[in-house]
């Protein structure tokens, strides 16, 4: 129930709304719709007792999948049926890029938007199909993305974009839009997250434009996963089963202890953020079912954020008004003002989804850049390119990718490539960690577990040709 208090808040926020004429009636009911769920206190924790683990019929293993029938017209008349979806609302400004951050180069000066289009290109030539490339931006990434996409005219790939909502961000202490004090500039905004994928692909005219096309599938991922490729198994799949959504979920590792995670409850597939574990202050069972939630025995599989989406259901639940998805606070504070975002994430949206599913995908699906230290892996010789497809060395026999941590000296992409001559050999590599000023000279090669370390105030350069097997580098006595 919302309190009297809550709702003279909410009453003194839409008169402010109403006033901000730089977005729509669409985005002003939205944002209104999802402040007012917030405030009348919507429950976010689950019961833990009610926690079921997922039986192969609700999580499938990608292995059971049935194989695509390899006549090239069936496989054009499923691709004739599906349009792949890529979030770009992300700017590149934590690895030091301006611009969206789709347009970071990856490999062989191919940005991820270059791969994207190219592996599109491939599949549409190869069976003659006329799968559409969306591209969802963000009033960030919107002007940028627009003159981006022209140089892609020529190509036999249709692409799209539109805008996710712009909500205004909230002062905290009197709950008026920071946009109605004056903030007139983007800092007065946010993009709701990727939850908005949903009522935004309505709102543009998009979802009927396509399903008066005849498609019925969206693919939707981020586009700095460089494993989130078209995959016709699953799309066969959920063609045969009539499944309105499907999660990729993958195993966890000890670096995923966050992720959401698929759970069975209540007798529907849902999905667990670490946000509605019990609070973990308030007793030594909830602090307990923290700890189970991060470790890899109890829940042992986690949302890549690839998801396949019937676009009728979507347009069934949006028209419903009934994708209340769990609420993310996001607190921030800006010139120095305390403010509130409130998001909502796309995976979280399964459970209303019917006959929805989790297919527990190979790691290979899950390859996101968010850091230089993993635009490392991707530039090595542990990959290669091939159609525009990243492409994981055979030679490397260890299923999981060498641990990489790189200094603050590294963390922007123009001062992470300046400080390589050419990207060392990894195939061989389990850890590294670099840590100070250290320069890498060409053709080096690391195996094993590395640690190079340079003395405070001390430049530390690795030679060319260096291979360094299993050793602690502090300095070019021990090179």
């Amino acid at each position: 129930m919302a309190t009297a208090a809550a709702t003279d808040k909410l009453s003194s926020l839409k008169s402010a709304v109403a006033g901000l004429n730089q977005i729509s009636e669409n985005e002003k009911n939205g944002f209104i719709n999802l402040v007012s769920r917030y405030l009348s206190g919507e429950a976010e924790q689950v019961e833990w007792s009610k926690i079921q683990t997922p039986t192969d019929k609700v999580v499938v293993p990608y292995d059971t999948l049935a194989p695509t029938p390899d006549n090239p017209e069936e496989i054009k008349k499923l691709l004739d049926k599906l349009v792949v979806l890529k979030l770009n609302g992300g700017l590149g400004t934590t690895m030091g890029c301006t611009g969206p951050k789709s347009v970071i180069e990856v490999r062989d000066g191919l940005t991820f938007l270059d791969l994207i289009v190219i592996q599109i290109e491939n599949l549409n030539s190869k069976y003659g199909s006329k799968v559409p490339l969306l591209l969802m931006n963000s009033f960030n990434t919107h002007d940028d993305t627009q003159k981006i996409v022209e140089k892609y005219e020529n190509s036999n790939v249709e692409i799209h974009t539109f805008n996710q909502s712009q909500y205004p961000r909230i002062v905290v202490d009197d709950y008026f839009p920071l946009p109605s004090k004056g903030k007139t500039d983007k800092d007065g905004w946010y993009p709701p997250g990727h939850g908005d994928v949903f009522p935004s692909l309505s709102n543009s005219g998009k979802l009927d434009a396509l399903l008066s096309q005849g498609k019925e599938y969206v693919f939707v991922a981020n586009a700095d996963n460089l494993g989130a490729t078209v995959d016709l198994n699953i799309l066969h799949h959920l063609i045969q089963n009539k499944n309105e959504y499907a999660m990729e979920v993958t195993p966890k590792t000890l670096a995923d202890v966050k992720g959401g995670t698929l759970i069975s409850y209540e007798g529907r597939v849902q999905l667990l953020e670490i946000a509605q574990v019990p609070d973990q202050h308030l007793t030594s069972d909830s602090l307990k079912q923290v700890n189970e939630f991060k470790s890899i025995e109890k829940f042992k599989i986690f949302n890549t954020n690839n998801l396949w989406v019937n676009l009728k259901a979507i347009k069934r639940l949006v028209q419903a008004d009934a994708l209340k998805t769990e609420i993310i606070p996001n607190p921030k504070e800006v010139d120095g003002v305390k403010v509130l975002q409130l998001e909502t994430a796309a995976g979280a949206a399964i459970r209303f989804f019917d006959n929805a599913i989790g297919i527990n995908v190979p790691r290979s699906r899950f390859l996101p850049v968010k850091a230089t230290s993993d635009l490392l892996l991707v530039k090595s010789d542990l990959y290669t390119l091939q159609d525009g497809f990243v492409i994981r060395n055979k030679a490397r026999a260890n299923p999981a990718n060498p641990y990489i941590e790189l200094g603050p000296e590294f963390k922007k992409v123009s001062n992470f490539l300046s400080r390589f001559k050419s990207i060392p050999s990894i195939v061989e590599l389990d850890s590294l960690k670099v840590v100070g000023d250290v320069w890498f000279g060409a053709r080096v090669t690391l195996k094993g577990k590395v640690t190079i370390t340079a003395k405070p105030g001390e430049k530390l350069e690795i030679p060319d040709g260096a291979v360094i097997d299993n050793k602690d580098i502090n300095g070019p006595e021990d090179l």
